[in-house]
């Protein structure tokens, strides 16, 4: 089993890859509903104010118009007044002369015309509703002066009306002018009832599209959301996620897939862990296991029998050791707890070269070029030192072994047997071990941990025999020398 490998397919699950559509339970449309209503507010917001700025200045148009209609009329009567002499006869319809006055008076439809005789008496009716005669106006029409005003607010018939009486002079009477402002005030509930269901319109088309166009745009938002829902209650890990689109959620999608794809990978990569690290276990352990079934009859053994029984003891219980560290290095992966430093890799391999020759004894030569490095120092420093002391496993006295640092690549050249054809691609597999190297000692996992450190380096590992006739093998790794490591999935 090997340490990084290439990116694999999600685990299958019975039956195929399950689809979002097959998933249980339906998501609330929470997120849909506040973009309806946010769509709905912003054109509500919107309306009032559009609609509420249009009525008012519509209205006060409206209003201008009418008063400023109602005025003119009212500066025509006072003008023609003090011009000539007028009498009631002239207002009424019988008079030759009335309809060009009349014209003249109600140029608005809104304004209505009441003569009153020298009296005070209604001499010809307002239309459509005679209009109300107080003492004042009775006073106008039998006053001298002409021209003479009184403007009044007066409710006849159910309507509001504007009523001005203008005095005709000398006792001759008087003509009320009269604007139906109840007629404006129609017109402007007509006018606040139409901009109010606008409004209303708008508003609700707002959040219809807000509701559609919420529903595109969450669609696949939501589709994550059960994929993400499933997962967590599940467990499981092969959910079909969407990965399309360019926008944010797309690559929220893509980004998903990704990482459920390498929790599928760790998932399997632990599983297998488990399962190769308890077949690797019970051989020590079985073999500690018969060696203390026999230590109660210790004393009956021969001398030759007791040293090879002991000192099976200690090997079985060294290399028991060292498989569970090295196991538990790398199910915990503390490398990865180890932050990114500067230092010089040809330092790093002299600290190393002088480590292996105590431990072992052996004479290790290191070429080196000064290389100074950003990476994970302890880490590389354990894949050196696996590498010379898999060297020296396979190399025997007098020979040497090589440590050579070059920028960019390391490599340990030894003298052994060097390694089959057959197992030159599997060296750095977890607890692959060559037939030749089934007796010696070791966890089968030193090469695999140089690979992993390798790869979280952005480096690759090689293994080749050496072209010479005396033998040997070069086994190492290549890594960018600007490049800061990487975390491994």
């Amino acid at each position: 089993m090997s340490g990084l490998r290439p990116r694999l397919p999600l685990l299958p699950h019975v039956g195929g890859l399950r689809k979002l559509s097959e998933l249980p339970g339906k998501l609330p449309a929470g997120l849909r509903v506040r973009f309806a209503v946010a769509f709905a507010g912003v054109a509500a917001l919107v309306a009032v104010l559009v609609g509420g700025l249009g009525y008012d200045a519509a209205a006060n148009l409206i209003r201008h118009d009418r008063a400023s209609d109602f005025s003119q009329s009212l500066d025509t009567l006072v003008a023609a007044v003090d011009q000539s002499p007028l009498y009631p006869s002239d207002f009424l319809p019988s008079n030759q002369n009335h309809d060009q006055l009349e014209d003249r008076l109600t140029q608005s439809g809104d304004i209505g015309i009441q003569v009153l005789g020298p009296a005070g008496n209604v001499v010809e009716q307002g239309a459509p509703d005679p209009l109300p005669v107080d003492a004042t106006d009775r006073r106008l029409a039998t006053g001298k002066k002409a021209g003479q005003i009184h403007d009044v607010t007066e409710d006849t018939g159910g309507d509001r009306y504007r009523v001005v009486t203008v005095s005709l002079g000398g006792g001759r009477g008087a003509v009320q002018l009269s604007e139906r402002l109840s007629a404006t005030d129609d017109l402007l509930d007509i006018l606040l009832e139409r901009t109010a269901l606008l409004a209303t319109t708008v508003v609700l088309a707002a959040g219809a599209a807000g509701w559609w166009l919420a529903g595109r745009i969450t669609r696949r938002l939501v589709s994550l959301t059960g994929a993400a829902e499933h997962v967590a209650s599940t467990g499981t890990l092969d959910v079909d996620v969407p990965r399309r689109g360019s926008d944010e959620i797309g690559r929220l999608g893509r980004a998903f897939d990704d990482m459920l794809g390498r929790l599928a990978r760790s998932k399997d990569d632990q599983r297998r862990l488990v399962q190769d690290a308890g077949h690797e276990l019970r051989t020590p352990l079985t073999s500690l296991r018969t060696n203390i079934a026999a230590l109660p009859h210790l004393d009956r053994l021969p001398p030759e029998s007791k040293a090879a029984l002991l000192d099976d003891l200690a090997t079985e219980t060294r290399e028991l050791s060292v498989l569970v560290n090295e196991l538990v290095e790398l199910a915990a992966d503390r490398r990865e707890a180890e932050e990114p430093t500067e230092f010089d890799l040809d330092v790093l391999a002299e600290r190393v070269a002088d480590l292996a020759r105590r431990r072992t004894g052996r004479e290790i030569v290191v070429e080196a070029v000064p290389v100074p490095l950003t990476g994970r120092a302890g880490a590389l420093q354990r894949a050196l030192t696996n590498l010379v002391e898999n060297a020296a496993k396979f190399t025997s006295e007098p020979s040497e072994i090589l440590l050579r640092v070059q920028p960019g690549r390391v490599a340990v050249l030894d003298r052994g047997p060097g390694i089959d054809e057959a197992d030159l691609d599997r060296v750095f597999d977890r607890f692959y071990r060559a037939t030749a190297a089934r007796s010696l000692p070791g966890s089968g996992l030193g090469l695999a941990i140089v690979r992993e450190v390798a790869e979280s380096h952005g480096g690759t590992v090689f293994a080749r025999n050496r072209p010479d006739s005396r033998g040997g093998a070069e086994i190492g790794f290549t890594f960018p020398v600007s490049s800061p490591p990487t975390k491994r999935p």
